[in-house]
């Protein structure tokens, strides 16, 4: 087993699951408002973990389905426990390796593509899943402009690649992406660095054409 999927396991089973949830709740709410979803769509959660952004986006009145996949089996084994609809699916996988039929016109991930072998083939990926126009947003805190958080791979131990706002657009770009970045602040959190510098979220669009 690898390391990753081994810290994910262990993770779904001593509660960092429901704290990562409460985390990353606010900032990936505040910026999941901003996007209208005014049409029927279809969404997926690339790393879902319990998977609490495949439950808040099933609310959505015009959500068609919402798929969550992860590495860590215990994760998704939770997830299906958790699940509150009949939109939403959970499959144990890896993006690299997952074989779909049909495209998507939402792929979301939070804190999950950093640990990736390659981040450029896992964008390849995703920009080959997405319909045209489609969007994939990506969110993390773990980024070189947020000195604060740098030291997580050493407190980790485990792979994790470390990039600036420019080099994430720089990847977004390169494949195939039309790209722009928004940092979401939480105001009033206890935490410096969630009040300069936030969680980074990359868009990127595909073109339509």
């Amino acid at each position: 087993m690898d390391a990753i999927r081994k810290t994910f396991d262990e993770w779904a089973e001593n509660g960092r699951a429901e704290l990562m949830e409460i985390e990353h709740g606010k900032n990936v709410t505040k910026f999941l408002k901003t996007i209208p979803f005014a049409k029927p769509f279809s969404f997926l959660d690339v790393g879902c973990g319990n998977g609490w952004v495949v439950r808040k986006i099933a609310e959505e009145k015009n959500c068609r389905k919402a798929i969550g996949i992860d590495k860590s089996k215990k994760m998704i084994k939770q997830a299906i426990k958790k699940k509150t609809s009949g939109k939403e699916k959970f499959i144990c996988t890896d993006i690299q390796s997952w074989q779909h039929n049909g495209k998507f016109d939402f792929v979301f991930s939070m804190e999950s593509l950093y640990y990736t072998n390659s981040i450029e083939d896992t964008l390849k990926k995703i920009f080959s899943i997405l319909k045209p126009g489609g969007q994939f947003f990506c969110g993390t805190d773990f980024y070189k402009d947020n000195k604060a958080t740098a030291k997580w791979a050493n407190i980790m131990n485990i792979q994790m690649h470390l990039h600036s706002k420019q080099e994430w657009k720089k990847f977004f770009k390169e494949a195939g992406f039309e790209t722009k970045t928004r940092q979401i602040k939480e105001l009033k959190g206890n935490k410096k660095w969630k009040r300069e510098m936030g969680t980074l979220f990359i868009i990127g669009q595909k073109p339509k054409r």
